[in-house]
């Protein structure tokens, strides 16, 4: 997908403050979502699962972090430890 068609696909899901207001049904708006989101996450930083969180609820108004904390990471874009206790920007090589 490209960068403009993750910003089409955002301008009724992420409101003029940068909040996401809704969790789409459509696939692609999914993913522009998770694309979006995970720009909130700095690359090589460690996090526990309450700092995810907090971020997530920040950039989120609808009410389910724990949803988009899994959508993160069962899309690749997010990885954690076994035990769930620290969570990173997945690297791609």
């Amino acid at each position: 997908m490209t960068f403009m068609e993750n910003v089409e696909n955002l301008k009724t899901i992420v409101n003029s403050d940068g909040i996401i207001i809704r969790w789409p049904k459509k696939k692609e708006e999914k993913r522009a979502v998770l694309e979006y989101l995970i720009t909130k996450f700095e690359k090589g930083c460690k996090y526990s699962e309450l700092e995810v969180n907090l971020i997530i609820k920040k950039w989120h108004s609808f009410g389910d972090h724990s949803l988009l904390r899994r959508e993160l990471y069962d899309a690749f874009l997010m990885d954690r430890s076994p035990d769930c206790s620290e969570y990173w920007v997945h690297e791609t090589e």
